[in-house]
């Protein structure tokens, strides 16, 4: 036989919603982790090829930051204004 279990794993309490709390807390965020999930697909279904483009374009800036020096400074200057595009489409 199954034996109910309070927050604090006692097994008693007073009142319905002590001793299922815990469970509905996970089944809240279940739905939640749920809904993040389909929301994620519709974004990638959308927008995946813009996103994909604004993602190349940051690893660049990040890949040319860490390289450095007065000849990435160009680069950096570019891949910011293709960035700046993107995000203005």
């Amino acid at each position: 036989m199954r034996r109910s279990m309070n927050e604090d794993g006692s097994g008693h309490g007073s009142e319905a919603g002590e001793v299922h709390g815990p469970w509905v807390w996970t089944a809240y965020r279940a739905y939640n982790d749920l809904l993040r999930e389909k929301v994620k697909k519709r974004f990638e279904a959308q927008e995946g090829p813009w996103l994909d483009q604004v993602s190349d374009v940051l690893v660049a800036i990040v890949n040319a930051r860490w390289e450095g020096g007065r000849r990435k400074e160009k680069e950096l200057q570019e891949l910011s204004a293709k960035l700046d595009r993107l995000l203005s489409e």
